[in-house]
């Protein structure tokens, strides 16, 4: 089942959606974390049914594992709706435990006096992207979600390597692109596909979780779902268990399109 397919479920229409996700998006114990924000967030636009009002933010937090081939619910709450901005929360829940929580902001789109243009492109536009570094699934190597992605690696390390690099870049798309979704759910998905660059730094199989996540979108957004897309992660800092990765996606002209940020848990010891 791709992901054009699941985020276009009908259930996600009703108030609380009840539905599951195949084995084939797992990431280790949970559902892959990009599915289910791009799930929430496709419930909030339902909710939200306002094509003027644009994603400006979208925050989460992965409270617990959700299982797949389980089921779950979603249930979508408008918390304000002003002149400008909408503020909704979505929460995923399953056998009566609260697995994410996710809090998203809409505004218009105004005219304004004041523009800031981003002048960053990234070093991988002028980098040739071979069919070589592009990942090739395994089973059993790999989560399981892998197979549904293309991720073409242009600089950083594999994990668990050992390398003493903090940053990975590259590209990425799904193997079976949306076709008439709007392009902040597929950027959010693919967002999250990438290994955080934590588990190179380790010397052998560590396990590790986003614990939060926040994604910002920089609009108006009008982008092929077909082409590649640029990634650059780098984590800034860790100690204790922790670290903290800064991320840009840019599309495959080198337009900045969103930036991320997550904390991220390791357990190496």
């Amino acid at each position: 089942m791709d992901f054009d397919t699941l985020i276009s479920s009908s259930q996600l229409q009703a108030q609380e959606s009840t539905l599951s996700v195949p084995n084939t998006w797992s990431q280790g114990r949970t559902v892959f974390g990009g599915l289910s924000a791009a799930l929430m967030l496709k419930q909030m636009y339902l909710k939200l049914d306002d094509v003027t009002r644009k994603l400006l933010s979208f925050n989460c937090n992965f409270v617990a594992p959700l299982i797949t081939d389980t089921p779950f619910t979603i249930n979508t709450t408008i918390l304000r709706h002003g002149k400008n901005v909408t503020q909704i929360e979505t929460r995923i829940t399953q056998n009566d435990t609260i697995c994410l929580i996710a809090l998203a902001c809409f505004g218009t789109q105004r005219q304004s006096k004041i523009q800031v243009d981003s002048n960053q492109q990234p070093r991988i536009l002028k980098q040739e992207r071979k069919s070589s570094q592009t990942l090739k699934y395994v089973e059993g190597l790999f989560p399981a979600f892998i197979q549904n992605i293309e991720l073409n690696i242009q600089a950083g390390a594999m994990p668990f390597s050992g390398s003493d690099s903090t940053e990975i870049h590259g590209w990425m798309k799904f193997k079976h692109p949306a076709k008439n979704l709007c392009p902040e759910l597929s950027i959010l998905a693919l967002a999250d596909a990438w290994p955080p660059t934590l588990l190179q730094l380790c010397d052998k199989p560590s396990p590790a979780s986003s614990v939060s996540w926040y994604v910002e979108f920089l609009q108006p957004l009008d982008l092929n779902l077909s082409d590649w897309f640029g990634y650059e992660a780098i984590t800034h800092q860790a100690n204790s268990g922790y670290g903290i990765e800064d991320a840009k996606i840019f599309s495959s002209s080198g337009e900045l399109v969103a930036l991320s940020r997550q904390t991220v848990a390791v357990f190496d010891s």
